[in-house]
């Protein structure tokens, strides 16, 4: 590590299908700031989030290189699906745009794959799904991400992929039993798709889970989203 890199503030953003949040950390990935959050605009347009994100900022004090996790598929940079946010989305240089506004070098990854940056052990074959507006879901091989896994949007069930049985629509339309029961069903069917070693679990809506997880399973705190965000600075 460089003398800058070791004394470097990452300013941390995780934009949600119904929430937006930013965090300051510091080279270690320990916050420096209180997490600060407002719901996501409505509509989720590009030019209202990061509006929002502007906002947010300006209470966060110094930062010097920023890391942003995003619903959907990125590619260096460039937003390719946002299927929970708005089509003003898509191609969009995120990246480039973030680091015009704050003369900061940017790096823009999917939400699930930030998250899974701070909750995994870098052992073995780990599969992180975050339960959300959304489904997300982020692949690890002995620490190393397998880019634009997006299996939420893959056929889980009755026709159905497991986003739309397990996104927070399906939870306020079918309640909680019967979404935890999907839940159960769709662990079991990851794993036998994966052979993950270990599958850890965020997203807001994690905390409805009712039932015992296996024991190669575990629940990784919401905040792990923005803790994550360092770990795109690391060599």
């Amino acid at each position: 590590m460089t003398q800058a890199s070791t004394s470097a503030k990452t300013l941390t953003i995780d934009i949600g299908g119904s929430g937006v949040k930013v965090m300051v950390l510091d080279a270690m990935g320990q916050p420096l700031t209180e997490r600060s959050r407002v719901d996501t605009p409505n509509p989720p347009t590009q030019e209202a989030v990061i509006d929002a994100i502007a906002q947010l900022v300006s209470g966060q004090g110094d930062f010097d290189r920023v890391s942003v996790g995003f619903p959907g598929v990125v590619r260096d940079g460039v937003i390719e699906t946002a299927a929970n946010l708005h089509p003003s989305w898509l191609q969009f240089d995120l990246a480039t745009a973030l680091t015009s506004q704050w003369n900061k070098p940017v790096r823009v990854v999917n939400d699930a794959d930030m998250q899974g940056l701070g909750a995994v052990a870098g052992k073995g074959l780990e599969l992180v799904i975050t339960l959300g507006t959304g489904f997300g879901s982020a692949l690890f091989l002995h620490g190393k991400l397998v880019p634009n896994l997006e299996a939420g949007h893959h056929m889980f069930r009755k026709g159905e992929t497991y986003e739309q049985q397990l996104g927070r629509a399906a939870l306020e339309q079918v309640g909680d039993k019967k979404w935890n029961t999907r839940l159960q069903k769709a662990i079991a069917s990851l794993e036998h798709l994966f052979n993950y070693d270990y599958l850890y679990i965020g997203g807001g809506e994690a905390k409805k889970i009712n039932f015992d997880l296996p024991p190669n399973a575990k629940i990784v705190p919401n905040i792990t989203g923005l803790l994550g965000g360092i770990a795109l600075w690391r060599e």
